[in-house]
């Protein structure tokens, strides 16, 4: 905008501003009475809605009350079909039928019953009222029709809809009004609001169309307008369609001319941007401004007439049908407008024939973009033309004002068309818009106009067939008769008006002949931004800003009802039925019937008001009328659908063509009517009249003429082509008169032209609408019927996920009644737990007061008898070694022994032996079936599965898969000697449960003295305590699983099936089969099979280099295949190995001492080898294969044999063999004759127990059991050991070291291909005498194809009866041992002898300071950060001094004593500088009274950390070695602390510390190595709580031990006595030696069993952990320091003499002396191999002595 014209501009908002602020608040009152709404939706309400998905029963003119969906995008639930859809809507399809009578002439010769009928036709079923079949059809499932919308009608919905969103954006604008300080217009300029006023803009350009044709569409109301009668011709011209009454759409269409008065006319904006960003044509903004705004006026023309009309013959036709459809139908300007306060009509002044807001819009819409030269020139036009029509219209009805009311009486009763196609009519002269030739471009006698006006949406007049055959080059064709069939009017504008349809086509056949011409606005041009619309006015005296100002104030003067809520109309009364019926369309030039689409039955109705989307015509399915003669034809209607396109502001756009060039044809003149002078308005003449009507149009026109005069000069030309523009100017030039300038219009030429040009122009604007409001309700109905899709689908959708509700909620409440009856079981499994605990802690606690050396010790003095049972502890090696106080022990004193004749026929002993086991120990399967789970596959994630192994097969078991803390619940079997007990293992994320099912009748059988000794019954298992996990077999099957935990106990579970154990597994932590084995803690490791686990186990490798024992090699072996103490029936195999059991002395050096491994222990003798070949060869049994032997090698009645006089297993014996002991003869009471009957004996082919060789407490009848007397009179008690044993001790040890011989090394592959190997089964076995009953072999036999209960559980008895053979581990030969003399010169060789080539002291170690060291640590382990020999004197000043693992290569090849570095320790470099002694120095004071010794101090296992006792505060303390700094301080005794000792470390460096106290207790606490703090928490390192306080001595503890494989501590005290308690707090025992041994100083334990302590005085003793005294022996000197080597077979000491004696444990037999030193031993240690001995001397020195164990087992093999 520039200059003044900008200024001005300004000014003219302003004003508008003002006004229409006003009005707009007045609007705004007006809306605040809904009751029209809320009655109407009571009424609906009261008439009931039916289900969604029925279907309706109006006809089409109540689609909209059928859209069932129709805001499906916005509110499916509150759609209008739900409201509207009513039981009267058959009485409204009576009342359109009974109305449609009334129009038969209409339908020429149809009956009412054909008419009827095709009604009901076309209604299809919607017409009839709906079964109940029907309804339950459509709910919910999906419907039988799947697009079923035909078109679009405004339903209640949609209007409310609309009524809400306009009442919103006028809100907006109204607090832009009330702004104190802004105008309106810089609101609607400012960049804030831009989004804003572009899209509201964009929601006014989509509904403004549509609305113009519910309100009738501009012909209509033009042609009723302009006519000259006032009969029902013309009003009903002028009824509303779509759904929607006149008076709502009124009112929506004031509403949307206020706004466009503001945001259109009141703003700056450039619209090619959003007609560009919306996909809009070019231009089309302002041309629906156009139609708007001559939709608005002339519905303010009919108002004016109507006020005319009520005054000038309101009495003579009062009652008449005419004044009926007047005042229902063509009066809706009058209920809209005229019933509002009258100062808010728009009609200022009745006489005029414009008022002035419509002419200023008008001028607005011409003048706004005037730069746009193409777009002005088309607006201009069509401005010229409708003014022409209207003031030529008032001239006619100022001239003949009484044939107009004469016309209204006396055609009212006549029907409509007999009125309109009567030829002797001519008196009617038919108005401009009557042709219909504006929208069907063909004369069209008015009801055809009316009813296709009447039916917009179901052709818009623009058939699309006909239409793209005429607009794409077809042939015109139109039948004279049609351009006949209007009469000929006796005026000239008459005869304009008849002639427009010629020219029209005409016009047409130029439009798609001729290319374009340089007139035409068809070419792109870019906009001129439309910032200076005053621009156009400077040459003209007028002042655009003020038109803009009464516009933007129009609504204070205007119809502006603002958002009232509208009453929702009633679509059924003022709907025309035969609107749905085929009739007669004209399209174009072509008269053509067109049939009628009929709408699929039911409809949706979308409500697409503010969609940003503009709404098009689908391409291809309708022409592009306006870009026939186009360069670049481009619509002004988008047809590519509703595609959003943001242009970029390179604004093109693309005028719509129209024609030009037409020729021109003279008009006939207009009559002149002489001038009537009257004195009243009425009476006024003719001039005055004019002059009053027409005195603010005339401007208008007059300006347009001369602001658009080249252009009008070039397009308004006459009938020979001359431009009247120019001579009429020059007319109008002289006199300012309106006469004049009417006499002109009426002029033929100016007719004949306006009519062919400028009606040209106003009709593509026209049809331009239509198309649009065409293209946008087809796109709403397509949306609709994409939304109706959707719905049914969803539906569908809707009844399926309901039934799978229904099914979930069914599964959902199983589930929670499971849940339920699991938490009860939960519940009363943890009372049951809570029980045994109580039990248990009542137990220890009573334990450790009656003991001797507890509280109640002397009231226990009158017990005769302790009684022990074998724990169930196990060690590294899997040996359970510990005995432990037994609670239920007894003497069986009322137990007798079997007679013979309790036993049967030798071949029957194998089963009847177990028959009373049986009954009680196999529990009965016979459920076994309902327990198996169906399916394969496995939800792992379920179970927080992390690792999906490529072992791991998916399983779906029927387990309980809980919510709640059970992540998986499935019955399970606990397996524990001599019981299977049937219950719930119950797994969390935390914690494993099992808990027993005592209603079982089988676990009812179970003897009470046996479920004592069954743990786990009631069981809780932490996952941190998880350290193993192995599948397992049971009774053959691959059910079971066996889980090892951190307190050295294993508990075993069997399964319904395979696919439970993994389920089971992988709810359990990965742990593996542990760590022992080299294998990864993996699931899949778990699960692996026997043979995976030795394949891809190290142990084989390591048993060939000698790295481990025979023994250690034979029990991983017999891990992996299954063997396990939990199932007696599949205990641990070990080999017979010594055959000489009756000589004085054994020699280990004969080989004829031991037995041949090569062969199964039944075909060592050679008679009975055939036997057994024999045997086999002649087998007669048909039913089952041939063996060898009938029993087998390990059963569970074999194990018991072996272990009957140790608890638990003379319980378990008793249970399984009818509460008798054995027969004297027949019970275990010698090893020689044991040995001798497993050579004779064809029944007995017994292998031995693990047991054997580590436990000689089970040769001892320590309980005193009567066993009886064998048949020569000798009592069986003890076992009879050979000659060769003194004691039981020696027999097992003596066993060990022939089971460690290089004889049974260099044969023990044999042996293993026997019994886990490749002569397990097959034709080696054969070869090898080795095969056993069919039974006992895997996979011999399927339990679960057993389907009766009675078979199944007597073959179970038999695989328990004859025993199972291992797992086969390997199939091909078992690789032999590597021989010791191949790894002679290996650095580390543990067993084996070498020479000695070195000297006994490697070297002395001398610290500046002389203070004696009281404490040597040597953890040299070459995996350590720092390998160290660390050392602590008696000032507390430590040093960490390097370990070089150069010394095992000494003794080798090439070793030279010369090379210094291979010196194995190198001082401290901090002590040796003396540069950072501070960092070496502990400085916090200790108790006075402490002596410092070496139990004051304890060095973790990586060398970092020092721990100190002897505080003051009563404190222990950690110190870090690298800095010297204290890092923690722990609290917890009552008195000084006096002694510390250390476990031995495991992975991750995590042990026990022990802490002895002046107070007599001693603490067991737990040394974190990753945390590297006393306690498990780093957050509460300040207050760390033991994990057992141990209780019983009487005075200051002064030394102790802790073997944390065994799980003991030993203690002493000062007085006396050694304590033995587990590192769970019970009191063992106490080791008491002779007299002499009172007064304990030092002790020592090695996990072989070993506890050697001395006593004050030279006291040596040792003692068993079980509490025996093995030896002793008295010493001269005053011994400072005792140490045990790793296998606990040697002695070390050192004293204050200096020198280092070695002595052999077991019998403190002396294997070597030292060199004496020059100063006392006070502390030493042995180096990570065993091969160095360092010293602390009292002289402040440290010495490193040579030392090799095997040597003196070498020298000492040969005799015992």
């Amino acid at each position: 905008m520039t200059g003044g014209g900008g200024a001005e501009l300004g000014t003219a908002r302003c004003a508008l501003e003002d006004e229409a602020e006003e009005a707009e608040f007045k609007l705004a009152s007006s809306l605040t009475d809904p009751s029209p709404t809320v009655d109407r939706e009571a009424s609906i309400a009261g008439r009931g809605a039916p289900g969604f998905g029925e279907v309706a029963t109006e006809t089409e003119g109540d689609m909209a009350a059928k859209g069932a969906g129709s805001s499906a995008a916005a509110d499916a639930g509150s759609t209008a079909s739900d409201t509207e859809r009513s039981d009267d809507g058959k009485d409204k399809e009576a009342k359109k039928i009974q109305t449609t009578t009334t129009t038969q002439a209409l339908h020429g010769g149809r009956s009412v019953v054909q008419l009827e009928r095709d009604l009901r036709v076309d209604l299809g079923f919607r017409g009839m009222p709906m079964t109940e079949e029907q309804r339950r059809q459509f709910s919910p499932g999906p419907r039988t029709t799947m697009f079923r919308i035909p078109e679009f009608k405004w339903s209640p919905m949609h209007q409310r809809l609309l009524t809400d969103l306009l009442f919103a954006l006028e809100t907006d604008v109204h607090v832009w009004r009330s702004h104190s300080t802004k105008s309106v217009m810089d609101f609607v300029n400012s960049n804030e609001n831009i989004i804003f006023v572009h899209n509201t803009i964009h929601l006014i350009s989509q509904m403004v169309d549509n609305i113009i044709i519910a309100c009738g569409g501009i012909l209509p109301l033009l042609s009723a307008a302009t006519s000259p009668s006032s009969t029902k011709t013309e009003l009903e011209s002028v009824e509303a369609t779509q759904g929607m009454s006149a008076e709502t759409a009124n009112t929506f269409l004031s509403r949307l001319m206020a706004m466009v008065d503001v945001l259109v006319f009141a703003s700056s904006l450039n619209f090619s941007e959003i007609e560009a960003e919306k996909n809009m044509s070019s231009g089309g903004l302002m041309r629906q401004c156009l139609r708007l705004v001559c939709c608005v006026a002339v519905r303010n023309c009919l108002e004016c007439r109507q006020r005319q009309r009520d005054r000038g013959c309101k009495a003579s036709i009062l009652n008449s049908k005419s004044q009926d459809s007047l005042q229902n139908i063509a009066s809706a300007s009058k209920t809209a407008i005229e019933n509002l306060p009258s100062n808010l009509s728009p009609i200022k002044d009745p006489d005029r024939l414009l008022q002035d807001v419509d002419i200023n819009r008008l001028r607005a819409v011409v003048f706004r973009d005037v730069d746009d030269s193409k777009q002005a020139q088309f607006l201009a036009l069509a401005v010229v033309y409708f003014i022409s029509v209207l003031m030529v219209s008032k001239y006619r009805d100022i001239l003949e004002p009484q044939r107009e009311t004469a016309r209204a009486m006396s055609q009212s009763g006549r029907s409509i068309r007999q009125e309109i196609n009567s030829p002797t009519s001519t008196d009617n002269p038919v108005a401009f818009p009557d042709s219909g030739g504006m929208l069907k471009e063909i004369p069209t006698p008015v009801e055809e106009l009316h009813l296709e006006a009447s039916l917009p949406h179901t052709d818009s007049g623009i058939g699309e067939e006909q239409v793209s055959g005429v607009l794409n080059g077809a042939e015109l064709e139109g039948p004279p008769s049609s351009m006949g069939r209007i009469p000929t009017p006796p005026g000239a504008m008459s005869e304009l008006l008849c002639t427009l349809s010629s020219e029209v086509k005409r016009s047409q056949e130029s439009l798609l002949s001729e290319p374009a011409s340089s007139s035409g606005i068809s070419r792109v041009e870019v906009l001129k931004p439309a910032s200076s619309i005053s621009s156009i006015s400077q040459s003209k005296g007028i002042n655009v800003k003020e038109i803009l100002k009464s516009l933007v104030a129009a609504p204070m003067e205007g119809a502006e009802a603002g958002p009232e809520p509208l009453p929702y109309p009633d679509p059924a009364i003022k709907r025309e039925a035969h609107a749905m019926l085929p009739m007669q369309f004209h399209s174009f030039d072509r008269s053509v019937v067109v049939p009628v689409k009929k709408p699929p039955p039911g409809s949706l109705a979308v409500n697409t008001v503010g969609s940003g989307s503009r709404e098009g015509l689908a391409a291809g399915s309708t022409p592009n009328i306006f870009a026939a003669a186009s360069a670049t034809p481009k619509s002004m209607i988008n047809t590519t659908g509703p595609t959003e396109a943001a242009s970029s502001s390179t604004n093109s756009s693309t005028s719509s063509s129209f024609v030009n060039g037409a020729t021109s044809k003279n008009l006939p003149a207009v009559q002149t009517v002489a001038p009537m002078p009257e004195d009243t308005m009425e009476n006024m003449s003719i001039t005055t009249k004019l002059e009053r009507a027409l005195e603010k149009v005339a401007p208008l026109l007059r300006e347009i003429f001369v602001d658009f005069a080249p252009f009008l000069s070039r397009t308004l030309l006459g009938s020979h082509g001359q431009e009247l523009l120019i001579e009429g100017l020059v007319c109008m030039k002289s006199s300012t008169s309106v006469v004049e300038l009417v006499m002109l219009l009426c002029s033929q030429e100016w007719q004949n032209s306006i009519q062919k040009n400028a009606g040209l122009a106003f009709i593509e604007l026209i049809n331009e609408g239509r198309l649009l409001c065409h293209a946008m309700k087809d796109h709403i109905v397509r949306v609709a019927n994409e939304a109706e899709f959707i719905l049914n689908r969803q539906r569908a959708e809707d009844v399926h996920k309901h039934a799978e509700f229904e099914s979930n909620c069914a599964q959902y409440a199983a589930d929670r009644k499971d849940e339920e009856k699991m938490c009860d079981h939960l519940i009363g499994a943890a009372k049951h737990r809570d029980h045994v605990t109580a039990n248990q802690l009542k137990q220890k606690i009573l334990n450790i007061l009656t003991n001797k050396h507890g509280a109640w010790g002397a009231l226990a003095q009158s017990q005769l008898h302790d009684f022990w049972r074998l724990d169930y502890w196990e060690d590294d090696l899997r040996r359970r070694r510990r005995f432990v106080r037994n609670a239920f022990g007894s003497t069986h004193l009322d137990i007798t022994c079997k007679s013979l004749e309790d036993y049967g026929s030798e071949e029957d002993e194998g089963v009847k032996a177990k028959k009373g086991f049986r009954s009680q120990a196999v529990v009965s399967q016979n459920q076994e079936t309902e327990l198996m789970l169906e399916g394969d596959d496995d939800a792992v994630s379920l179970l927080q599965e992390k690792e999906i192994d490529n072992l791991a097969a998916h399983f779906r078991p029927r387990v309980i898969i809980s919510r709640g803390p059970v992540v998986l619940s499935t019955p399970a079997q606990l397996v524990a000697p001599v019981i299977v007990a049937r219950g719930t293992l119950s797994i969390t994320t935390t914690e494993i449960y099992f808990e027993v099912d005592e209603d079982d009748t089988a676990f009812k059988r179970i003897d009470s003295k046996v479920l004592a000794y069954s743990e786990g019954l009631h069981g809780k298992w932490m996952f941190s305590e998880i350290r193993a996990v192995f599948s397992r077999r049971y009774l053959l099957q691959n059910t079971a699983m066996e889980v090892f935990m951190a307190n050295r106990t294993s508990v075993m579970f069997n399964f319904p099936d395979q696919a439970t154990v993994k389920k089971v597994v992988y709810s359990l932590p990965r742990v593996g089969v542990g760590t022992s084995y080299g294998l990864p803690q993996a699931r899949r490791i778990s699960l692996a099979t026997p043979r995976q686990l030795f394949k891809s186990s190290n142990m084989t490798q390591r048993w060939q280099r000698r790295e481990i024992s025979n023994f250690e090699y034979l029990m991983f072996l017999n891990t992996i295949a299954g063997r396990t103490y939990n199932d007696l029936n599949q205990y641990p195999v070990f080999p017979w190995v010594l055959t000489n059991y009756e000589s004085e002395e054994l020699d280990l050096t004969l080989p004829g001492n031991f037995r041949d491994l090569s062969k199964p222990i039944g075909a060592l003798n050679p008679k009975r080898a055939v036997f057994y070949a024999d045997r086999y060869e002649t087998w007669e049994e048909e039913q089952m294969p041939p063996c060898h032997y009938n029993s087998h090698y390990s059963t569970s009645t074999s194990t018991l044999y072996w272990l009957v006089r140790i608890e638990p297993f003379t319980t378990f014996f008793l249970n399984a063999n009818g509460n008798k002991f054995d027969h004297p003869d027949r019970t275990f009471s010698s090893i020689a004759r044991s040995w001798r009957n497993c050579q004779r004996d064809t029944s007995d082919v017994k292998e031995l127990i693990p047991e054997f060789y580590y436990l000689p407490e089970m040769f001892v009848n320590s309980n005193g059991y009567h066993l009886g007397e064998r048949q020569d009179g000798t009592a069986v008690c003890d076992v009879e050991l050979p000659p060769w044993a003194k004691k039981p001790e020696d027999f097992v040890r003596i066993s060990r070291m022939a089971l460690e011989s290089e004889f049974v090394s260099c044969q023990l592959h044999q042996w293993i291909d026997l019994i886990f190997g490749y002569k397990q089964r097959g034709p080696e076995a054969v070869r090898a005498l080795n095969v056993f009953h069919y039974v006992t072999y895997e996979g011999s036999v399927n339990l679960d194809s057993i389907a009766d209960p009675l078979l199944r559980e007597a073959m179970e008895a038999q695989i328990q009866g004859f025993g199972q053979t291992p797992s086969q581990l390997l199939i091909e030969p078992h690789p032999p041992r590597s021989s010791a003399m191949h790894l002679c010169f290996l650095p580390q060789s543990p067993l084996m002898f070498k020479d000695q080539m070195q000297q006994d002291v490697i070297m002395v170690l001398k610290f500046p300071s002389n203070s004696p060291v009281t404490h040597v640590a040597a953890n040299t382990l070459p995996h350590l950060a720092i390998p160290a020999a660390v050392t602590v004197t008696c000032s507390r000043l430590f040093a960490v001094n390097r370990w070089h693992n150069t010394v095992g290569l000494r003794g080798a090849p090439g070793y030279s004593l010369e090379q210094a570095h291979h010196l194995p320790i190198e001082m401290d470099s901090l002590i040796a500088n003396n540069s950072g002694v501070n960092k070496r120095q502990i400085t916090d004071l200790v108790d006075q009274s402490i002596q410092i010794n070496s139990h004051c101090f304890v060095v973790t296992a990586d060398n970092r950390y020092i721990l100190v006792c002897g505080f003051w505060d009563k404190s222990f303390r950690v110190y870090s070695s690298e800095t010297g700094k204290l890092t923690q301080i722990v609290f917890g005794h009552w008195d000084v602390v006096t002694c510390l000792a250390r476990s031995e470390s495991y992975i991750g460096g995590d042990c026990y510390i022990v802490s002895g106290s002046r107070d007599a207790t001693l603490l067991l606490w737990y040394w974190s190595g990753r945390h590297h703090i006393i306690g498990d928490n780093p957050n509460n390192s300040d207050y760390p709580a033991p994990r057992a306080v141990l209780t019983g001595h009487d005075h200051e503890v002064v030394c102790v031990s802790v073997c944390a494989e065994l799980g003991l501590v030993i203690s002493g005290a000062r007085e006396g006595p050694c304590l033995v308690h587990t590192i769970t707090g019970d009191l063992l025992r106490a080791l008491e030696g002779t007299e002499l041994c009172a007064l304990p100083r030092l002790i020592s334990v090695s996990s072989e069993g070993h506890c050697i302590i001395y006593y004050e005085r030279g006291h040596f003793c040792n003692f068993s952990i079980n509490g025996k005294l093995l030896a002793q022996m008295d010493l001269n000197d005053s011994t400072r320091a005792i140490l045990l080597s790793s296998d606990g077979q040697n002695l070390v000491t050192g004293g204050d003499n200096g020198v280092v004696e070695v002595w052999q444990a077991c019998d403190f037999k002396q294997l070597y002396i030292y060199p004496g030193c020059d100063a006392g031993i006070r502390a030493m240690d042995l180096s990570h191999d065993q091969r160095t001995l360092i010293t602390g001397m009292a002289s402040g020195s440290i010495v490193a002595f040579n030392i090799d164990f095997n040597r003196w087992h070498y020298e000492h093999q040969n005799r015992y």
